[in-house]
């Protein structure tokens, strides 16, 4: 390890915000608190921009880490004990000037602050909260935080934290309590899932206080987020899906983010991926997360045990739909909303409009793409008074057929697209490549 303590505060932000890439929960929405008048920014939604790197990693908010020290030896981490690179921190005072700086210039619309463990746990959550504290209170920031809550630090650590933060987050890590053992020995569930249930526990105590006390600070805001490292070992798809799923209903959380796994080190217990970081599994288990948090999907629905694995080829809700054609076709006109939102092609906004405008006069396929419905991929699932807009057959391959040369012509002809031909075969398969930002762009996600 080496630690220089003479360094200029460029050379810091240059490594520390480095270090900080590889954590991709971060969105900076959720909150909507106006500025007081008294102090520099505020967190109304839509002050709050979303800005993507080419490999879809956030960087709308300042996003760094505190330090890259770290006492812990997680063998998938680029700061891991063990690894001899250049260690640094910065101070609050360095943390605060960068943050009202950039935020002057209308570089940043928000901080997103974590941290290896210095020390100790308290020892870094402590570092951590005297320094939002002094954004707030000394330089009176009133824009968005992020702040990463550090497993097994003290509980009134956290509670301090949570007032002062819009957001704080505690990474799973891994979605299986195995794999954190095999990968992150120092690390346990006990230690991360706490921290998680006191935030929501008391965000739960906060709302009630708030229903009495209008004026009452409010505890974290925007709610809370964690991240799996997706590839590092094993687990399937369904097992991944169920823990978010778990994640969702036990803690209140508002993301769970899939992260890629980056081999940046070499380990006997890491797998070498010879074709780069799994983007395209992690692009399916976004579209399978937001199938589960606004479509009404179950994660039992989407896998089983017996098929345990996204395809590939076909986004989940699609895949869904094929296997049971039971229960297609859907007849617009008289169908509820929870079967509208069953079909490819018809989003949540646009099945709150069918239900609306239906209640008025009897709705044609022209009425539905007027809507937002895409019919390229609706028409094989749907009927608009008892006919389909073609004479398409309700059979597995034929639709499956189509919708895999859609997904083509779509790929060739758009500059902005989720999939994207290689042209590489493997197999009886093509090798797709997919841009994971698709589902972070704050537009519907009409799947």
């Amino acid at each position: 390890m080496i630690i220089q303590e003479s360094m200029t505060l460029k050379r810091k932000l240059e490594i520390l915000s480095d270090a900080a890439k590889y954590d991709v929960a971060c969105t900076s929405s959720g909150v909507d608190r106006k500025g007081d008048g008294s102090g520099m920014g505020n967190s109304i939604a839509a002050g709050i921009c979303h800005s993507f790197a080419q490999d879809g990693r956030c960087i709308s908010l300042l996003k760094i880490l505190y330090t890259n020290e770290c006492v812990f030896d997680c063998k998938y981490c680029v700061n891991r004990a063990s690894n001899d690179v250049v260690r640094t921190s910065f101070t609050p005072e360095e943390v605060c000037h960068l943050t009202m700086e950039f935020y002057r210039r209308n570089y940043i619309e928000g901080l997103f602050l974590s941290s290896g463990v210095k020390g100790s746990p308290d020892r870094t959550m402590e570092e951590l909260l005297g320094t939002v504290r002094l954004l707030r209170h000394k330089y009176h920031f009133q824009g968005y935080i992020h702040l990463k809550a550090i497993p097994g630090a003290s509980p009134e650590l956290i509670a301090q934290a949570g007032y002062l933060a819009d957001r704080m987050s505690v990474n799973l890590e891994l979605p299986t309590a195995e794999g954190l053992k095999k990968l992150a020995p120092h690390k346990s569930r006990k230690t991360i899932l706490g921290p998680m249930k006191q935030i929501q526990q008391q965000r739960d105590q906060n709302k009630e206080e708030l229903v009495l006390y209008r004026h009452a600070p409010r505890f974290v805001p925007a709610g809370q987020s964690t991240q799996m490292i997706i590839g590092a070992l094993g687990e399937s798809d369904y097992q991944i899906v169920s823990v978010a799923e778990s994640l969702y209903k036990k803690f209140s959380l508002k993301r769970v983010f899939y992260s890629a796994f980056v081999a940046v080190n070499e380990d006997k217990d890491l797998p070498m991926p010879l074709s780069g970081p799994p983007l395209l599994r992690e692009h399916r288990l976004y579209q399978a997360d937001w199938l589960m948090r606004f479509y009404g999907f179950r994660a039992s629905e989407l896998l089983s045990e017996k098929h345990p694995d996204f395809n590939l080829l076909l986004d989940p809700k699609a895949d869904w739909a094929v296997s049971h054609l039971e229960f297609f076709p859907v007849e617009i006109n008289r169908a509820d909303y929870y079967e509208l939102l069953r079909v490819p092609g018809i989003g949540y906004t646009s099945a709150r409009r069918i239900v609306g405008a239906r209640r008025t006069h009897s709705l044609d396929f022209q009425d539905l793409k007027r809507m937002g419905v895409v019919l390229k991929r609706a028409l094989y699932f749907i009927t608009c008074n008892g006919k389909m807009m073609y004479n398409t057959r309700l059979e597995e391959n034929y639709i499956v057929r189509n919708l895999l040369d859609e997904e083509k012509l779509r790929g060739d002809k758009t500059a902005f697209r989720q999939l994207s031909l290689f042209g590489e075969e493997m197999g009886a398969k093509r090798v797709y490549q997919v841009n994971p930002a698709a589902d972070f762009t704050g537009k519907e996600l009409i799947i």
